[in-house]
């Protein structure tokens, strides 16, 4: 079949079956209202990929999908990689974006935008990057999906066409890899075409994202004869014969950029299109490409040619002012080149180029004589500069001349790469800067730009950073501030790769030289903070004698003094000294605040700060600090390691006050943003411990065996010292599997490790009593004595909670009538602590000795209590053990059964259990920091899920029945 040509379309041959995928896709998108609420029929949102080789007409198919599009009233958005601008960052991204955007009040587009606004606003050249630290790539990734979800439920239905998907540079083209598979979920339908051949490493997502073809793009193939025929008919007329048809398919393969070529140069040619003339054609195909295209352009004159090359190094949307400037002709010159050019079928546009076809832009670049070539890019660079387009534009033009000793170059690409990091492309300052240094710079401004390399390359080469501000450091530096910058950020990219030994000295080599007071603190401060996370530090306990001399008496004046005290407090928090002197520091510390997202700083101590009243026993402090702390780095952009650890140790919080299905939720968000990061980081440590331990708490000991096994969660263990201790957490887990005698080696070994170091709180590393567990299989007296020492420095360190676990194991391990009068301490000291799943454990183990003895009426207040905590705690394990032990005592467990509410999320639990307690709506919000109607919501999904209403769920769960909070929104 053939599409008719209306309206002077070009017709498309053979393509039914890709313009069919489009209309259906848009019929489909079409049936979103405009505010983006679904239909009862479930209309969607789409991806269609097209992948084919150059010529194919995936130019013009995409073209077609966009008139289509606009016929049916989409908002459409297209953009097109280029060959010259795959290194200008987000340049597909600024093309998609700008347009939809431009008519769009500044004051207005902040508001919109709200505090994605100065994240994204650099990347897609709606606002110049303001100072301070830069958004991480991951942290605009999402805030590019934002902004693009956000255009699709404003401007729905909105069509995304991206056209060379192969060029796009790697910044846009990793967002959209990454983003395509949501447009399902969305009034949107993105539409791609590439050449598969041609598709960079980075880009290898988009080969298998899945389209309406299932799992692979739509492939285009040539042209039949048949289909070249009608073209050649359509251009032609109908006197064109069958054997000059069949002709014009042979040369051109069936390409239909080819044949179209072809017959228009059969047309200019005056040929008649019989069989007589058929041989003339395999010549004029040769000159539609290549060598032929070449020739065929130096016939057209000298300033024409050099146009033309200029045009095909300016790239894509080329100004006819910029391209005269580059070239070196006067405008009304420049104005004729382009008008021959245009009749030659090269360029097409106006005030703005643009080649017919990439092909056709390949072919002329690379007909440029190579110095002619390097030229013609410095002269680029020069004109972008000067008509006002900024050094970014710049760069990509300087990346291509040879180095010369030039200092205007090393300005301007120092210029774009501070640009660049500030919009969110490490990758694309570094190469800025790497050419920078080719230059070279004056000897001067070497260690800067090594300094600025390094910076440029922290989150994604720290190795090659390392080697950069060491080579920094050798180089004369006169600026001491440049000196000082230097050597904190190599000791920080040294420490967040796992090299803190080399890290703190580092620091201490260059406390030794220098001569500022002010600047010896801050120096001494850092080496303090990377110290308290070495395993292998040499003489810890002297470090904490300096380090309490040092902070008594500093009156926290600047925020270096507050990070000295808060490392004091998690000092005194590891040591076990008394909570209330770590918690007195603790305080001190924050007064003047001490920001998450500070610019030149790392977040560990305000970190260090918040755990140490989780520690403390005072969690909800804990919390508010979490909470500030992740709205910090979400305001700057930080949405990758940091926000990982944050909403990691937010999990451990939650766990350590027996919320363990909501500390599940949290940790399993950040262990995928800590996977999107990379494998083997310290926030996969962090992350995959906590799940861990969660996992155990919860009672699913063979999915923490599986978690450890699938993220190699084992020996070797990080030479930092993370939260919780890996290797303890290791020794947990093997013990829960009953893999006792190697539990107790590898607690051992933690203690061997631990113990010289001053780290003896057990409230922070339970080694010890996890230990005595281990032992008393072979060695009860041992495994006795080990658990009373941990009992004793819990009371040192003072905490309920520290205390009453301490006595819980304890009685694990010891017998006759002390297991008793241990758990009764136990739980006395529990009842006045946060920790909810402690108390929980204790009191099922109380009710169960007590049973054993011989006393199953004392037992059964103990047992319903552990009960009733437990499945507060979403502790699935212990609610099993307890009902076991409340049927062993004859009598009848009350609450569900935790088959029945593992459907339950983390906050439908929690908000199940809180309105049954006869907590008022508003409570419950308060509770889970959301709002009522969101509550109503989870309230309505719990009776689903358990199939009962609210009297149901309370009598179940052994509760009057108080009223339950209106269904309705208000």
């Amino acid at each position: 079949m053939v599409q008719h040509n209306t309206h002077g379309r070009r017709t498309l041959f053979e393509r039914e079956g890709e313009l069919a995928a489009v209309d259906e896709a848009l019929s489909e998108l079409c049936g979103l209202s405009r505010d983006g609420s679904e239909p009862p029929d479930r209309s969607r949102g789409a991806l269609i990929a097209f992948a084919g080789r150059a010529g194919l007409g995936k130019t013009s198919l995409l073209a077609e999908a966009r008139r289509r599009a606009s016929a049916k009233g989409c908002t459409v958005a297209s953009a097109r990689g280029g060959d010259q601008e795959q290194r200008v960052a987000f340049h597909v991204a600024r093309q998609l974006v700008q347009p939809l955007l431009a008519s769009v009040p500044d004051a207005e587009l902040r508001a919109s935008l709200g505090s994605w606004y100065a994240i994204v606003g650099p990347a897609l050249g709606l606002c110049t990057a303001q100072d301070g630290a830069p958004p991480d790539p991951q942290g605009l990734r999402d805030g590019l999906d934002w902004v693009l979800t956000h255009l699709a439920v404003q401007r729905a239905p909105l069509v995304v066409v991206v056209d060379d998907a192969h060029w796009a540079d790697a910044e846009s083209l990793g967002w959209l890899s990454a983003f395509a598979p949501r447009a399902e979920a969305l009034p949107l339908l993105l539409v791609v075409a590439y050449r598969p051949e041609e598709l960079p490493d980075h880009a290898e997502e988009f080969r298998g994202l899945p389209g309406r073809a299932g799992q692979r793009p739509i492939g285009l193939e040539p042209l039949s004869a048949t289909a070249v025929a009608h073209l050649v008919r359509e251009s032609l007329g109908a006197r064109a014969d069958d054997a000059f048809c069949r002709e014009c398919w042979a040369v051109t393969a069936g390409n239909p950029f080819e044949a179209v070529e072809l017959t228009a140069k059969v047309h200019d040619r005056g040929l008649v299109p019989d069989e007589a003339g058929a041989h003339l054609l395999r010549d004029l195909a040769a000159a539609v490409k290549g060598s032929g295209l070449v020739a065929r352009l130096e016939r057209l004159g000298t300033s024409t040619v050099r146009f033309a090359w200029a045009c095909a190094v300016l790239g894509i949307a080329i100004p006819q002012t910029l391209a005269a400037a580059v070239a070196g002709i006067g405008e009304r010159e420049a104005a004729d080149c382009a008008d021959r050019l245009r009749r030659a079928r090269v360029l097409t546009g106006a005030d703005i180029l643009e080649f017919v076809h990439p092909l056709i832009a390949t072919a002329v670049y690379r007909a440029i004589p190579a110095g002619v070539r390097v030229a013609l890019h410095g002269q680029a660079a020069w004109s972008v500069v000067n008509a006002g387009l900024g050094a970014s534009a710049a760069a990509r033009h300087l990346l291509e001349v040879h180095p010369d000793g030039d200092t205007w170059v090393v300005q301007q690409l120092r210029a774009a790469a501070r640009e660049t990091v500030r919009a969110g492309a490490p990758d694309a300052a570094r190469r800025y800067l790497a050419r920078a240094l080719r230059e070279p710079p004056p000897w001067e401004d070497r260690a800067a730009v090594l300094y600025e390399l390094g910076c440029a390359s922290l989150l994604t080469e720290p190795a090659t950073t390392v080697n950069h501000l060491r080579a920094a450091l050798e180089e004369p530096i006169t600026d001491p501030a440049l000196r000082q910058g230097i050597v904190y950020r190599l000791s920080q990219v040294l420490a967040h790769a796992d090299r803190l030994g080399e890290a703190s000295d580092t620091l201490a080599r260059e406390i030794r030289v220098t001569t500022e007071p002010r600047v010896r603190i801050r120096m001494q401060a850092e080496q303090f903070m990377w110290d308290a996370f070495r395993a292998d530090e040499p003489d810890s306990p002297a470090r904490s004698r300096r380090l309490a001399r040092l902070a008594d008496r500093l009156p926290g004046r600047d925020l270096t003094e507050r990070y000295i005290i808060g490392l004091r407090a998690w000092d005194a928090t590891l040591r076990a000294e008394p909570a209330g002197t770590a918690v007195r520091h603790a305080e001190r510390a924050l007064v003047g605040g001490l920001g998450w997202a500070e610019n030149d700083r790392g977040f560990e101590v305000p970190v260090l700060v918040a755990l140490t009243f989780l520690y403390a026993d005072r969690p909800g402090r804990a919390e508010e600090l979490f909470a500030a702390g992740i709205a910090d780095f979400e305001r700057q952009g930080w949405r990758g390691a940091h926000l990982s650890f944050a909403y990691t140790l937010l999990a451990y919080v939650r766990f350590r006050r027996g919320r363990l299905a909501e500390a599940e939720d949290f940790v399993r968000a950040g262990l995928r943003i800590a996977e999107r990061v990379g494998p083997g980081t310290p926030a996969h440590w962090y992350a995959v411990g906590i799940l861990i331990e969660i996992l155990l708490a919860r009672g699913r000991v063979p999915e923490a065996t599986r978690t450890a096994e699938e993220y190699g969660f084992g020996a070797p263990f990080p030479a930092a010292v993370v939260f919780p201790d890996a290797q303890a957490v290791h020794g947990e887990l093997l013990l829960a599997r009953g893999l006792t005698k190697d539990a107790a080696a590898e607690l051992a070994a933690a203690g061997r490790r631990l113990d010289p170091r001053g780290m003896r709180n057990p409230a922070w590393c339970p080694w010890q009593l996890h230990l005595a567990l281990a032992e008393a299989y072979d060695a009860p007296e041992r495994a006795l004595a080990t658990a009373y020492d941990a009992v004793r420095r819990a009371r040192r360190f003072a905490t309920a909670s520290a205390v009453g676990q301490a006595l819980r194991i304890t009685a694990d391990v010891a017998s006759g009538s002390a297991r008793v009068k241990l758990l009764e301490e136990s739980v006395s000291h529990l009842e006045r602590s946060p920790a909810a799943y402690e108390l929980a454990c204790a009191l099922v183990a109380l009710g169960a000795e007590l049973r054993r003895a011989g006393r199953p009426k004392d037992a059964a207040d103990p047992l319903y209590r552990g009960l009733d905590a437990a499945v507060q705690c979403g502790a699935d394990g212990l609610v099993e053990r307890a009902r076991d032990e409340l049927a062993a005592a004859g009598l009848r467990p009350r609450l569900l059964h935790s088959t029945e509410t593992d459907a339950l999320t983390g906050r439908e639990r929690t908000a199940a259990l809180l309105t049954v307690r006869g907590e008022s709506a508003a409570r419950v919000a308060e509770e889970l920091h959301t709002d009522e109607p969101t509550v109503v919501r989870l309230l309505s999904a719990v009776y689903r899920k358990v199939g009962t209403d609210h009297s149901g769920l309370a009598a179940a769960l052994g509760a009057p029945s108080p009223p339950p909070p209106p269904l309705t929104s208000h």
